[in-house]
């Protein structure tokens, strides 16, 4: 067996997926996003198929998709990328994630991941040989500040990775902890990868900031990672994009084509024709995701599950410390049991190394149909008032 893979097990993630599965819950815990997707896009999706555009594209994506995807950076993410150097299709965020760590990193190199983390990101750095270095942010403001990050810092350190908005947390990094990262990755020379897979899921008039965007010096040296899963409520067709400086994106379509080939083709018609769709589009999502993260929110206070308000993305994270068990394994087991409804651990989103271990938290997701989230928050109300 694989060295790499050594104390590495499945994702809680997965995990509760699975449990809520057989007990018949509602699934608040993994990200699936069962919203209907855009008609737009799956109607491009078909005809794609029906016109037989289903050989390989080249590795680095459609071009149609590029000019469309180079487009966009512009507008919304002030980001300047050439379509034809700059931009890789890939399949799904995360197997641009692995680009990056096969194709910019060495086994032994250090990258500095600020948790509450997305478990993938530590996962895909340990199988690949590159070593997670977890910097902890502090429940519940999580800001991302210049002495921790310097603290991290070793002789072996070469990346930073932001993730904005957080998937745990929904934090979203301000333009002045953006500044602070730039400041640190041009003292020591490191490649900053960002996950902004949420990018259009904002509240409160917040406005998503890319790193790439901060300044000049920081455009050249950071890999940004976005994806259209979630935006397009598509997580199943594994598909997503980075844009990088044309010698880093050279290397990332060399481990896209040697692991992928591509991305799968008629699927990139279909995502195609989601960057024809006007404003009106995401300010509907974003009152829809609104709605929903108020009535979980409120759902939780009620019950005295104390959430960590989310400023973008689809999750809350909740003080489960009130309930009196052991673990937070535990507690997002009894809530499948008792309640019906499935969360994922907080354990999952921390290292333990930087004190923080996330035993008193579970992560739930309200990326569901209104009518299964109204069900799972009744579910909960129920059980919260039976403890009383």
């Amino acid at each position: 067996m694989s060295q790499r893979l050594h104390g590495l097990a499945q994702s809680e993630i997965r995990a509760m997926t699975r449990a809520a599965d057989a007990a018949g819950a509602i699934n608040l815990g993994q990200g699936i996003c069962d919203l209907p997707t855009p008609a737009p896009v799956a109607d491009a999706a078909v005809q794609a198929i029906r016109d037989r555009k289903s050989t390989y594209t080249y590795c680095e994506g459609d071009a149609d998709l590029r000019r469309k995807i180079a487009a966009k950076l512009k507008r919304v993410n002030g980001i300047e990328a050439d379509p034809e150097t700059d931009i890789v299709v890939t399949a799904g965020s995360a197997a641009a994630f692995t680009c990056v760590l096969h194709g910019l990193f060495d086994p032994g190199d250090e990258l500095l991941i600020p948790e509450p983390y997305y478990g993938y990101h530590v996962g895909a750095a340990k199988v690949s040989g590159v070593v997670p270095a977890c910097v902890g942010l502090r429940a519940p403001a999580f800001e991302l500040t210049e002495d921790l990050l310097q603290a991290a810092i070793t002789p072996r350190t070469r990346g930073l990775v932001l993730c904005t908005p957080s998937n745990p947390s929904g934090r979203m990094l301000t333009r002045g902890e953006l500044e602070v990262a730039a400041r640190v990755a041009e003292e020591h020379d490191l490649i900053v990868i960002t996950d902004e897979i949420y990018e259009s899921i904002t509240y409160d008039g917040r406005e998503h900031i890319s790193p790439a965007s901060i300044s000049d010096a920081m455009a050249r040296r950071t890999v940004t990672i976005l994806g259209l899963s979630k935006t397009f409520s598509i997580t199943g067709w594994r598909l997503g994009y980075v844009v990088a400086p044309a010698a880093m994106a050279e290397k990332l379509k060399l481990v896209h084509d040697l692991f992928y080939i591509c991305a799968p083709t008629p699927l990139q018609h279909g995502v195609a024709a989601g960057f024809d769709l006007d404003d009106a589009f995401f300010e509907e999502m974003r009152a829809d995701y609104d709605s929903k993260r108020a009535l979980l929110v409120d759902t939780l206070r009620e019950i005295g599950l104390t959430p960590i308000v989310p400023e973008g993305a689809y999750y809350i994270l909740a003080d489960v410390s009130g309930m009196g068990e052991p673990t937070a394994k535990a507690a997002a087991m009894r809530l499948v049991e008792e309640a019906g409804v499935a969360a994922v651990p907080g354990t999952a989103f921390f290292s333990g190394t930087a004190g923080e271990t996330g035993e008193g938290l579970v992560r739930f997701c309200y990326a569901k149909e209104q009518g299964a989230l109204e069900e799972a928050c009744r579910r909960l109300r129920t059980w919260g008032a039976a403890r009383a």
